[in-house]
């Protein structure tokens, strides 16, 4: 059976006037283009500041949920992360699970967190 298609699209902005920390929240859409039902069981999140601290998160679900999402669907959440330095960099990966239970990764791409105007 082949993987289920999981495209996964980051939506990063910056909670104005914040520093020290600097706080950054965003909001995720997770889409099944695949042919069955997935269940979201797990997430790793790797940030990395601009002095190359590097954080690791992971846990079950995604903000206290393991949302099941049906095909042609979306399922969107919004979290944030707070960080020393006005740049920095999220990736990470998803565990789902398909209808037969087979779980597999879907990957989350590297995305910029980044105060307005500090990048040319």
């Amino acid at each position: 059976m082949a993987q289920p298609k999981i495209v996964v699209r980051p939506h990063p902005s910056y909670v104005a006037g914040t520093e020290d920390p600097y706080h950054f929240l965003y909001l995720i859409e997770i889409e099944n283009l695949g042919p069955g039902t997935v269940q979201l069981l797990h997430r790793r999140w790797l940030i990395t500041d601009a002095n190359g601290k590097m954080q690791e998160v992971e846990g079950p679900g995604v903000v206290g949920e393991q949302p099941f999402i049906a095909p042609g669907e979306t399922f969107s959440y919004q979290s944030g992360v707070p960080l020393a330095t006005p740049f920095g960099v999220m990736e990470g990966s998803y565990l789902l699970q398909d209808e037969s239970g087979q779980q597999f990764d879907a990957p989350i791409a590297p995305f910029t967190l980044a105060v307005p105007h500090i990048i040319n």
